[in-house]
């Protein structure tokens, strides 16, 4: 197996140069193994969706990467106290997919768009929540000062690439929709669960990553 400690930030350059921001907001990808969720639960996520991004925010640390995530709010509308990447919904004034993530994550944590090398993008994936979201893979210096927004962050924590990256470390685990149970994809990472869309834009990233 390859040593995933070895990923560095050239690998990430050199992986994810053929991507592009896709050119339509909502060719979406469907999330892994859900062609086994409820015919129900597949039509809601794609129905009138609404073009949204997230950045993730691979940290370069002492010779090693890490990945930003965010505890979001419990007073949140949609994905109350989960966790998740920096980001939101496009909004009109955006130019484009990745102004909007750049802005949210600034909103959110306070990295400045220009601190963020963006190094690539992952096909647009739908929430059951209605978005249609476009990750974009940034790398950034070690921040030294996060700002967050308390109405949507509780707080942020980092979990080493190389622990997502190994997929010994993906779990399956069971959510409910409409009484039923279905099968979804987690990490777990000091008491940390990282599950549903984020579980699934880390799963993909793997997909360009290790080949």
């Amino acid at each position: 197996m390859r040593d995933l400690h070895n990923i560095t930030a050239a690998t990430l350059r050199e992986r994810l140069a053929s991507t592009q921001m896709p050119r339509d907001p909502f060719d979406i990808v469907m999330p892994p193994g859900s062609d086994q969720w409820p015919v129900a639960m597949r039509e809601q996520l794609v129905a009138n969706l609404v073009p949204a991004s997230v950045l993730v925010p691979v940290i370069e640390r002492a010779g090693s990467l890490t990945v930003l995530l965010t505890q979001r709010s419990a007073e949140l509308r949609h994905h109350a106290g989960q966790v998740s990447f920096p980001g939101g919904r496009m909004e009109e004034d955006d130019t484009d997919i990745l102004a909007t993530a750049l802005r949210e994550t600034h909103e959110e944590v306070g990295i400045a768009p220009d601190e963020v090398s963006v190094l690539g993008y992952l096909q647009p994936m739908p929430t059951i929540t209605g978005y249609a979201v476009t990750p974009v893979i940034g790398l950034l210096a070690a921040p030294s000062n996060l700002i967050l927004d308390a109405s949507e962050v509780e707080y942020t924590f980092e979990v080493p690439l190389h622990f997502l990256l190994d997929q010994r470390n993906q779990q399956s685990a069971e959510r409910e929709f409409r009484d039923r149970k279905i099968q979804v994809s987690q990490f777990v990472y000091a008491d940390q669960r990282i599950w549903g869309a984020t579980a699934h834009i880390l799963i993909q990233l793997r997909q360009y990553l290790i080949k």
